[in-house]
Parts: C-alpha cells; structure tokens; sequence
C-alpha cells in the first residue's frame, strides 16, 4: 500500500466512503452472532454472522469498526491491518468504520508497522453527530 495515498483518521466523515487506512488494533470485542433465518439460497453467508466493535487508530485518532464475519478472523489486538475502500456508517450518532467485503478489503499489513504510535486521545467515534433535514 503506498504511504502517500492513504487517508489519516481525522480525516473521516460521517456517511462518506473510499477511504484507504493503515489502522493499528487497540481491542476487539464481540457483539453478536447472528443466525440467520431465512437465509437465500446460494447466499454467501455460510453459518451465523458474526460481530465484533474494534477501536482502531493511526497516529491521528482512533475509531470504531465494525468487524464482520471473516474480518473478525483479522482484527487481534495488536495487529496491524491495511484497510481499502472504507466506508463510515452511522450508528446512534456515530461514526463506525467498515468494509463491504464486495467494495473493500481487511487484511494482516504486509509490513507491520510495530512502531505506529495511535493518538487514542482523539476518539472520532465518540463525537455525536445529527442529522439536520433542511427545506428549500
């Protein structure tokens, strides 16, 4: 992944997408197993949907992502994972990172980058954003 295309986590905003992040893993917690029960048939989705909240950061800030199925398998605390075309949800007023695994992709950086120092100061994820509907 090149260094000089890739975004800084200040600079995530809320229902935007196409970001690309080296993101080091503070923690991962599991928040659901969901068994689906009308599943489609030639559904991709083999078994329960799994879920987990990770805080993840760069040395600008840190976010909520939410992991999903296979990505649960990548986010260890600890490691350091390259993420492409991003995307930021809202969720009760705010920001969570994710990957549509059809748009993005969530995998183990090829070079780890041990030394990444996270700003854990600069939640993004503990701004509350609302929706303001304007007329014209």
């Amino acid at each position: 992944m090149d260094p000089s295309s890739l975004s800084k986590v200040e600079e995530l905003r809320p229902c935007t997408q196409g970001y690309s992040l080296l993101l080091k893993v503070l923690s991962a917690k599991p928040v659901a197993v969901h068994r689906p029960s009308n599943q489609r048939p030639g559904s991709r989705q083999q078994g329960p949907m799994r879920i987990s909240e990770c805080i993840v950061g760069d040395d600008t800030g840190v976010v909520v992502f939410t992991a999903r199925n296979e990505q649960v398998d990548v986010m260890k605390v600890g490691a350091t994972v390259e993420v492409t075309n991003a995307k930021v949800d809202m969720y009760k007023g705010s920001m969570r990172l994710a990957v549509d695994s059809r748009r993005g992709t969530l995998k183990a950086a090829e070079s780890p980058a041990s030394e990444l120092k996270v700003k854990e100061d600069n939640n993004l994820s503990l701004i509350e954003f609302e929706q303001i509907t304007m007329m014209m």
